[in-house]
C-alpha cells in the first residue's frame, strides 16, 4: 500500500481503536450498575426486614400489653361485682330490718 492509502487508513483505525474501547468501557459500566443496583435492592429488602421485625417485636410487646391490662381489668370487674353483691345483700338486710 502506499503511504496515502496508510494515512487515510491510520484515523480510521484509531477511530476503531476508540470505540472498541468504549464500548468495553460502557460494557463495565453497564455491569457496575447492575451490580450496584442489586446491592441496593439487598439493602433496601433488609431495611425492609429490620423495620418488619421491629414492628413485628412492637406487636409482641403490645399483646403482651394488652393481655396484662385484660387481666387487670377481669380482675377489677369481679371485685367490682363482689361489691356489688354486699350493696344489695347489705340493702337487702336493712330493708329487711325495717318492716
Amino acid at each position: 500500500m502506499s503511504d496515502n492509502v496508510q494515512a487515510d487508513l491510520r484515523p480510521i483505525q484509531e477511530l476503531e481503536t476508540l470505540v472498541r474501547h468504549l464500548a468495553e468501557d460502557l460494557a463495565g459500566y453497564r455491569r457496575r450498575a447492575l451490580v450496584a443496583e442489586a446491592r441496593l435492592k439487598e439493602i433496601e429488602s433488609q431495611e425492609g426486614g429490620a423495620a418488619n421485625l421491629e414492628l413485628a417485636s412492637r406487636v409482641t410487646q403490645l399483646e403482651r400489653d394488652n393481655e396484662r391490662l385484660q387481666s387487670k381489668l377481669d380482675a377489677a370487674t369481679d371485685r367490682a361485682r363482689q361489691m356489688l353483691d354486699r350493696v344489695r345483700f347489705l340493702r337487702q338486710q336493712a330493708q329487711g330490718g325495717d318492716r
